[in-house]
């Protein structure tokens, strides 16, 4: 035992002589193995998060080492057939205008209808291009990373002729700028992805239509015409010249889990999503922050929309948050010259916005609107809480009937809440354009104007039913919570006007 430890003993003396004896040298090599250890670190790092996606500068912060990124997701094969666009020719710089990639890509894809068609993958990257058209039976999927940017030059941009419905192009006579993303009398269309975005870089369109400098309407984002089975999911929209998503007179298109982004001021007429002599719509699970309205059903200006004939109708908005602090969350009008019926929203928050829910219109837009529910809707700092208006009076030309009168019947509002409100209910209709059967029933909006009018009626008949704060206006029938008459109405063509919404 006595051996053993004193041999211990004896290594441990020359352990320790011999670090005495080298102290430098061994400082020295710990000083290498760090840098070593680090530079190995900080390599791995850099081609993880950035090398393999053409830059991008992880490393270490403080001392910490960053998270490897996890690898991207792989893209679901939803057609018999798949391609990218690199196999076209593709170029993800942000610099090189891949439109003759996009096309030969759609070509490609058109040819294989027969067969059940082709998806379409654009990898990450920022891939500009001037305006393309889809094909039917074909999937446009983003990759996450993906962006399809718009180039900002109006020389890359074709000129249409003027919607059928509106028989002018919205803001100038003539023909209208076609959209970045466009399609005509297809059928089985859908553009998803991983959250890639179509961004369509807008901001120079803004700028020429406040300065008067365009001589034709700004261009849509996406725009599918005369075309059926459509589906728009798990993308973000941005920054479109003019409306961001716009179906015309098409049926059963559906609208999921989509973010449409733009400027709140300074991006005029950006509207999110517009459903235009469209049936069979849904749009659920979107955020929407614009530069107007959120969501605007449509269907055709004056004389123009009247002779098209094509009413919005069958349209179901649920689950959306909405901004809009020049316009509204949700809209109808107001072009609505074919008739808009059988809507429904619910479910719907409405943010620090000008105005929550409205409807628009006015005489010489003829058509209809009716059968609207709203349920379920909670506003945020709103302006005006529910806006119904009808003295909307911008016309294509002076061409418009002057007997034209809409007809607005059948609105129900149910479970209105909110907090922040101003005015919350503005609904005035006229001696020539009645507000017929309109209800309110469960509401409780907190006001953050305190003032007799708050709850603002003209021209309107209906009824409350049960609780509704604030005091609702004197127009209207007051019913308790088992249906039966309370009050009748003291008015239907009269009340004091407090704020201009």
């Amino acid at each position: 035992m006595v051996e053993t430890g004193g041999g211990r003993l004896h290594q441990r003396r020359g352990a320790a002589a011999f670090v005495a004896a080298n102290k430098t040298l061994l400082a020295a090599a710990w000083v290498v193995g760090f840098a070593l250890v680090f530079l190995w670190q900080s390599a791995s790092i850099s081609l993880r998060s950035g090398g393999a996606r053409g830059g991008g500068g992880g490393g270490v912060f403080l001392g910490l080492v960053s998270a490897p990124l996890p690898p991207p997701r792989p893209v679901p094969r939803l057609r018999p057939a798949a391609y990218n666009l690199t196999d076209f020719g593709g170029v993800g710089d942000g610099r090189a205008l891949n439109t003759g990639a996009f096309e030969r890509a759609v070509e490609a894809i058109a040819a294989l209808a027969e067969r059940g068609g082709g998806q379409l993958n654009v990898p990450p990257g920022r891939w500009l291009t001037a305006p393309f058209n889809l094909t039917s039976h074909m999937t446009l999927f983003l990759a996450e990373g993906a962006e399809i940017l718009g180039i900002p030059d109006e020389k890359y941009w074709p000129l249409m002729p003027a919607l059928p419905s509106y028989g002018y192009g919205r803001e100038r006579k003539g023909p209208r700028f076609g959209s970045l993303i466009h399609g005509q009398n297809l059928r089985d269309v859908v553009i998803t992805g991983h959250n890639g975005s179509i961004n369509g870089q807008g901001e120079v369109w803004w700028m020429k239509h406040r300065r008067r400098m365009l001589n034709n309407t700004r261009p849509p984002l996406v725009q599918l015409m005369w075309s059926k089975d459509i589906i728009i999911a798990n993308i973000t929209l941005r920054n479109s010249p003019f409306w961001h998503f716009h179906p015309y007179d098409c049926t059963n298109v559906t609208v999921s889990n989509v973010t449409i982004l733009s400027p709140v001021s300074g991006a005029p007429n950006t509207d999110g999503i517009d459903p235009d002599s469209c049936q069979d719509v849904l749009i659920e699970n979107c955020y929407i922050s614009v530069g107007d309205d959120a969501i605007a059903v449509k269907s055709g200006w004056d004389q123009y929309g009247i002779a098209y004939g094509r009413p919005s109708s069958n349209i179901s908005i649920r689950n959306v948050i909405a901004r809009s602090l020049v316009s509204a969350g949700i809209s109808i009008g107001s072009e609505m010259s074919g008739g808009v019926a059988n809507v429904t929203v619910e479910n719907v928050r409405i943010w620090e916005s000008r105005r929550g829910v409205r409807i628009k219109t006015a005489t010489g837009r003829g058509g209809y609107i009716r059968n609207i529910s709203y349920r379920n809707i909670t506003f945020d700092n709103v302006r005006a809480g529910i806006v119904i208006k009808v003295d909307y009076n911008e016309h294509a030309d002076d061409g418009y009937d002057r007997n034209a009168f809409p007809d607005i019947t059948g609105i129900s509002f149910k479970e209105i809440h909110g907090r922040g409100v101003r005015v919350p209910v503005r609904a005035h209709g006229s001696d020539v354009i009645p507000v017929k059967d309109i209800s309110f029933q469960d509401m409780s909006v907190g006001i953050s104007y305190k003032k007799k009018h708050i709850f603002q009626c003209s021209y309107v008949e209906g009824r409350v039913i049960g609780s509704v704060f604030p005091k609702p206006c004197e127009n209207l029938d007051v019913y308790n919570e088992q249906g039966q008459l309370v009050k009748r109405a003291v008015s239907l063509n009269s009340t004091e006007l407090d704020y201009d919404i």
